[in-house]
């Protein structure tokens, strides 16, 4: 199968340009990026897109969430994170079935195409169900059960049951699906815990997937238990020797950025979560000065409550402003970035979150008509700051075709919302 893409402005997050090309896709990969592509030579059930008036540019990494706790959304708001956790999260969590997390990851899934994000990474329970909803909706995902170790009993059936899954489920979807390890956090990980974790990972061969230096109650837990800081702590176990993403990362000071850049450790910033939960502002502006792998997360749907990476990106750019004092922080091109290209290999991949012949094509297609991108001075400013997720009408991901004029080609939304709708509120109800 091939797709042409003709007369389309294409962001080039590379060389930083913005022009009309033509782009052909040829199965999952771009092909070729040209001023215009002559038809005749190619492949005869070549599918034509008229791109006219739209803005392609490559498919929104979410480089951290809990796609499932779309479930959640609405119903526990206005507290800190650890009340948040303790008293309405967890109770409900320990409720949930495995068919409660497929139709909660499938409505994620709904929400995050018709808002441009083609890949995510993900940290929760039944796993396998979530893998089952990437590989229905053509969606991409780098997967992970979340473990919690407080109980070493529960530690270990984490550990057994996340091994089993990264056996049934890496590079399957075509090769869509990806997997990691994911420790769910320092303090809730006993040291003893974190090793086996390492020693599993470096076997295994996949990443580690992590919170991180979240909140200050977590930076006060850490120093009186272990007398250092998460970041540090983490260092000395040797967790940064394995391909690591850290969520989070708020908390953070100079020596410890060092550190993460260091390792190259993939930060993944979650601000309008960190803003929510009142957890704070991460330095960003002075990590990406320092050379650390920055890209963006929503966090999970409960605590967001959206999973729109154009929004996600805008506030990104502005609350780095506002701390710093500097309009200059977190420009445009690299709000973009962060949400694509930096964010691809912040998770560790490196053929995806940019246009470029060779590069998996996963791609979406804004329609660029609305009264907010007139009149056209800069279109990196543009979509930085005046796009919104509605506005993606077209999503290509693995040279797929996987909504076309915002109609999912692949999963009933009707039908997701229904269920999703039915389950969630049986289970904060209790």
């Amino acid at each position: 199968m091939s797709i042409l893409i003709k007369n389309v402005v294409m962001l080039d997050l590379i060389n930083h340009e913005a022009a009309e090309k033509d782009i052909f896709i040829e199965k999952d990969r771009i092909s070729q990026i040209a001023s215009k592509i002559n038809l005749s030579p190619l492949t005869a059930n070549t599918t034509i897109i008229d791109g006219k008036g739209k803005i392609a540019l490559p498919g929104l990494v979410n480089g951290h969430t809990h796609v499932a706790m779309t479930l959640f959304r609405g119903a526990a708001d206005d507290l800190p994170l650890m009340d948040w956790l303790n008293n309405v999260i967890w109770p409900s969590e320990s409720r949930l079935k495995g068919e409660d997390v497929y139709w909660g990851s499938l409505l994620g899934i709904v929400e995050m195409l018709k808002s441009g994000t083609t890949t995510f990474c993900d940290m929760y329970f039944f796993m396998d169900e979530v893998a089952r909803a990437v590989e229905e909706s053509g969606i991409r995902a780098l997967l992970s059960r979340g473990m919690v170790a407080l109980d070493p009993v529960n530690g270990e059936k984490g550990l057994k049951e996340s091994g089993e899954f990264i056996k049934n489920w890496q590079g399957k979807a075509s090769g869509r699906i990806t997997t990691a390890l994911a420790p769910h956090a320092p303090y809730t990980c006993p040291p003893e815990f974190l090793k086996e974790v390492i020693s599993e990972a470096k076997k295994l061969g996949v990443p580690i997937h992590i919170h991180i230096s979240e909140t200050l109650d977590e930076i006060k837990i850490i120093k009186e238990k272990y007398g250092t800081t998460p970041v540090r702590h983490l260092e000395n176990l040797g967790l940064f020797e394995v391909k690591t993403i850290g969520a989070h990362l708020v908390h953070v000071d100079d020596e410890e950025i060092e550190i993460l850049k260091r390792y190259r450790v993939g930060a993944i910033h979650n601000p309008q979560s960190n803003m929510k939960l009142a957890s704070g502002i991460a330095p960003v502006q002075k990590m990406l000065e320092r050379g650390v792998l920055v890209g963006l997360g929503t966090d999970g749907a409960a605590s967001n409550n959206d999973l729109d990476m154009f929004e996600e990106l805008r506030t990104a750019s502005y609350l780095q402003k506002v701390s710093t004092m500097n309009s200059q922080a977190l420009n445009a091109k690299t709000s973009l970035e962060i949400a694509t290209l930096l964010g691809a290999k912040a998770l560790g991949f490196e053929d995806i979150g940019a246009i470029k012949e060779g590069y998996k094509a996963d791609i979406i297609l804004v329609d660029a008509n609305e009264t907010y991108y007139y009149p056209r001075h800069n279109v990196f400013n543009l979509l930085a700051y005046s796009a919104k997720g509605a506005d993606v009408e077209t999503v290509i991901i693995d040279g797929e075709i996987v909504m076309k004029n915002r109609e999912l080609t692949r999963i009933d939304e009707e039908k997701i919302k229904f269920e999703a709708n039915k389950r969630g509120i049986q289970l904060v109800a209790g």
